[in-house]
């Protein structure tokens, strides 16, 4: 049987986003989300904390003394949608921005309308 690979929804400038990051970090949060299309759970995906469960997952890249996120959804079953690509500005603790995660918030708002429609 061969294997599905889900299609990735890039949501906001999303795509854009990681496409303005080094080259090395493109290559390793593609890597990562490849395995994601392909159904796999790679060590390098948490769950994002505050979004109840596991189905808001974070890339976590540290590159050249910087650290990047990739934070996407796999709630729904036939597609991944990439929330947020962003370069962490803040220099002491690893919490998550708030004006981050709202911005993840509207765009998982953004991805389940955009999943109602795919379904109609």
């Amino acid at each position: 049987m061969a294997e599905v690979v889900k299609p990735v929804a890039w949501i906001g400038s999303t795509k854009k986003d990681l496409l303005a990051m080094p080259e090395a970090v493109q290559r390793e949060v593609g890597f990562i989300l490849f395995q994601v299309q392909c159904g796999k759970m790679p060590p390098e995906a948490k769950p994002l904390k505050g979004f109840g469960g596991a189905s808001v997952q974070e890339i976590v890249i540290d590159y050249d003394h910087a650290t990047y996120r990739s934070v996407y959804t796999v709630r729904f079953a036939a597609w991944i949608y990439v929330l947020h690509v962003f370069k962490k500005k803040a220099k002491s603790g690893i919490a998550t921005p708030k004006l981050d995660l709202e911005l993840i918030e509207r765009r998982l708002k953004q991805a389940t309308e955009m999943e109602k429609n795919r379904r109609k």
